[in-house]
C-alpha cells in the first residue's frame, strides 16, 4: 500500500470523506491526500497510502487544472451554487470582452481568499465565521494563474480551462472575473483535472476500486532523484548527516534519494555541504 492512489473525486463528498473511504476499501494502515476539492467539486484527488503519506506535503505545492463553468449576473456568498444570492445584474458580455478580462487576470496576481474557506484566522476556520454571519478582513495570497482558456461561451454561461499555482481558489477567480466585466459571476461547477504529475487518465471511480494500480512514491512528485550507494542506505535511514559530494554534489533546492534498487529512501536537502533528511522511508 505505499504509493498514491489517483481518484476522481465524485460530486457531494469531502475530500476528507474520500480518503477515508479509499483507507477503508483498499486496508491501508494511513492515508491522506494532496490537496483538497470542495464537496462539489469532482476530479483529480491523489490520496497518499502508509508510506506514501510522508509525501503528501510535496503534492500540496504542486501546480493545479481545472475546468470550471461560470453563471454572469448571479452573485452569492460561497461564490458558488450552494450559497445565498447576494445580488443580480443584467448581462451584456461579448466573447471578446470575456477573452480579454481572461487575458488580464493570467499571470502573478494577489486574491483575497473567500470567506467561506477552510483558512484559520484567530484560531478560528473562516467559513464558521461566515455561518455564523461575520465578515472579517483577509490577507491576500500571492497566486499565479498560468493560463486561462475559454471552452464554452453562452452568456450567462461560459466555461473555463485554468492552470494555476497551488492556493489558488477558483471560486475567487470565477467572483473577480464577473466583477471585471461588471455582471458579477457564481462558479456552478468544478473539475479538477489536474494536480502536479497526476491526470484524469490515471484516476480511478471510487466504487471501482479493486485491483487499482498505485502510482509509484518515486513518481509521484516531480523532485529530481539522486542515487545513494548501497552503503550509505542504512547511514540515511539511521539519519547520520552525510557530505553532499558522496553523493555527486546536488544543487536541486530539495530531491529524492533512491537506493540502487530505485526504491526511495529519503527525501533531503543539502546545508552547509552536509544533507538534512525531510522525510526518511521505510524499506
Amino acid at each position: 500500500m505505499n504509493g498514491v492512489l489517483v481518484l476522481d473525486k465524485p460530486a457531494g463528498m469531502s475530500s476528507a470523506m474520500a480518503v477515508d473511504q479509499v483507507k477503508k476499501r483498499l486496508g491501508a494502515q494511513r492515508a491522506g491526500h494532496g490537496g483538497t476539492l470542495d464537496p462539489i467539486a469532482t476530479g483529480v484527488l491523489p490520496i497518499c497510502l502508509d508510506e506514501a503519506t510522508k509525501l503528501a506535503q510535496y503534492l500540496l505545492a504542486d501546480d493545479k487544472g481545472y475546468e470550471a463553468d461560470l453563471l454572469f449576473g448571479v452573485e452569492t456568498d460561497t461564490l458558488d451554487r450552494t450559497g445565498t444570492i447576494t445580488a443580480t445584474h443584467p448581462v451584456s458580455v461579448t466573447r471578446e470582452q470575456m477573452l480579454a478580462a481572461l487575458a488580464a487576470r493570467t499571470g502573478e496576481q494577489d486574491q483575497v481568499p473567500p470567506m467561506y474557506s477552510a483558512i484559520k484566522q484567530g484560531g478560528v476556520r473562516l467559513y464558521h465565521r461566515a455561518r455564523a454571519g461575520e465578515e472579517i478582513e483577509r490577507e491576500p495570497r500571492r497566486i499565479r494563474i498560468d493560463s486561462l482558456e475559454l471552452l464554452a461561451f453562452d452568456p450567462p454561461h461560459a466555461r473555463i480551462a485554468i492552470a494555476c499555482s497551488k492556493g489558488t481558489y477558483v471560486r475567487s477567480l470565477l467572483a473577480d472575473l464577473g466583477r471585471d466585466l461588471g455582471c458579477g459571476a457564481h462558479m456552478t461547477e468544478l473539475r479538477r483535472t489536474r494536480s502536479g504529475v497526476f491526470t484524469l487518465a490515471q484516476a480511478h471511480d471510487l466504487d471501482r476500486l479493486d485491483n487499482v494500480r498505485l502510482v509509484a512514491m518515486t513518481e509521484a512528485t516531480r523532485l529530481p532523484r539522486v542515487t545513494a550507494a548501497s552503503e550509505l542506505v542504512t547511514k540515511i535511514r539511521n539519519g547520520l548527516q552525510l557530505p553532499q559530494e558522496l553523493f555527486g554534489s546536488p544543487t536541486a533546492e530539495r530531491f529524492q534519494l533512491l537506493d540502487e534498487t530505485g526504491g526511495l529512501v529519503a527525501v533531503a536537502h543539502v546545508e552547509r555541504d552536509k544533507l538534512v533528511y525531510d522525510r526518511v522511508f521505510k524499506p
